[in-house]
């Protein structure tokens, strides 16, 4: 059974990097598959940020590439969300998710409250 765990700040400060890195246990995030970024503001719906294939290659919601990027660590199992320069807007609880393609998603984390504040 395939499972992610999100760990990152819960509350980020407007202007600064939030980071979030989600852990896979039982898959490698090498196995054929996407491994995707989600996130859902409060009152809206689920928005997709990014996915790291399994070869490396990455892809960003144009709404949010100049400041979003992905990194992974083939060795711990583990790929990390950076978000830059963030704002209030970016408040919302974020998921690490398993894309077995066309953007079907069967494993989920728990997700991350982030809030964005001063």
């Amino acid at each position: 059974q395939v499972q992610l765990q999100e760990s990152g700040p819960g509350l980020v400060k407007p202007s600064q990097t939030l980071s979030l890195t989600c852990t896979v246990s039982g898959g490698s995030i090498t196995e054929p598959y996407w491994w995707d970024w989600v996130r859902q503001a409060p009152g809206k719906g689920l928005e997709w940020i990014s996915y790291l294939a399994a070869n490396g290659h990455t892809s960003y919601n144009p709404s949010l590439k100049s400041r979003t990027s992905i990194s992974r660590d083939t060795l711990k199992n583990t790929y990390t969300l950076h978000l830059n320069s963030v704002i209030p807007e970016d408040t919302a609880v974020y998921w690490c998710v398993r894309n077995i393609g066309w953007f079907s998603f069967d494993f989920w984390g728990q997700g991350i409250q982030v809030t964005v504040s001063s």
